[in-house]
């Protein structure tokens, strides 16, 4: 499966939340994406990226919006509760208004201000072709480097240490095969005994001594998804970088304001 510029992307943005999120109360709005960063709400950065990027065709926004949203929203979607309900709704929107046969789909928080056009594009052109699933990592050094002292979680693998990005790539036509299993995967979380049972005891011991390789985890995950799964070391620290918390907020607002251009700009 290959996809080039000829065949712009869609992308479901996932602006949902917890109405009763303190964090987003605090500032006072429904949900995190609506909080202000640089004068305007931070999904609306995300949002800018995408479009500028040049590699977007179509949005499904998934969650509560504002006016200014809507102008670069094309598919309006209610929050259905849950990440991964959400996840689906969204690709059910896209693929109701019509995806071009063998088009995949970025899959992206509105928490992610700092996201550049220029680092969507990067990330969409060196995704790898022929797989299902492109999740992007960042290496800890490359996040420190960009924002010193920023707290991140990260895994310690046999290639170096990492953060999960917080955008995503797949191919619609294989969310029924890799959700329900999933869905599994992510309930299983906080019960290591069923979590081990899933990923396997020998892949769990060395993922948490950091013996396990990114090879590895990729040829785990496909095999316990049952789709080709990739992961993207991408060099683009705004990748792995969400807001979620003050200091986040914080950051965001310090390297938005010194962006020629802000409030508003995301970066060409």
């Amino acid at each position: 499966m290959t996809q080039t510029d000829a065949t712009p992307w869609s992308a479901v943005v996932l602006g949902g939340g917890d109405p009763g999120d303190p964090f987003a109360a605090a500032h006072g709005v429904k949900v995190k994406p609506l909080i202000p960063v640089a004068g305007e709400p931070m999904a609306l950065h995300v949002l800018r990226a995408l479009r500028g990027s040049g590699r977007v065709g179509r949005v499904a926004y998934v969650g509560p919006t504002t006016p200014e949203l809507d102008d670069l929203i094309d598919e309006r979607v209610t929050d259905h509760g849950t990440l991964l309900s959400n996840l689906e709704a969204g690709v059910d929107a896209l693929r109701a208004a019509g995806l071009q046969p063998g088009e995949r789909v970025l899959v992206v928080t509105a928490d992610v201000p700092l996201l550049r056009a220029s680092e969507v594009r990067s990330v969409l052109d060196d995704a790898p072709a022929g797989a299902g699933l492109v999740y992007p990592v960042v290496r800890r050094e490359v996040c420190e480097a960009a924002y010193p002292g920023v707290k991140r979680t990260y895994a310690r693998l046999r290639d170096g240490t990492f953060t999960g990005g917080n955008l995503f790539l797949l191919d619609p036509a294989l969310i029924g095969q890799f959700l329900p299993r999933l869905r599994e995967v992510l309930a299983a979380r906080k019960a290591p005994l069923k979590l081990a049972g899933l990923i396997g005891p020998g892949v769990l011991l060395r993922l948490v001594t950091g013996r396990l390789s990114v090879a590895a985890l990729e040829a785990k995950v496909s095999a316990l998804l049952g789709v080709p799964a990739r992961a993207l070391i991408t060099p683009h620290a705004a990748v792995g970088t969400d807001v979620d918390k003050d200091a986040d907020l914080t950051l965001a607002e310090a390297q938005l304001t010194g962006r020629p251009g802000v409030p508003g700009s995301a970066g060409i």
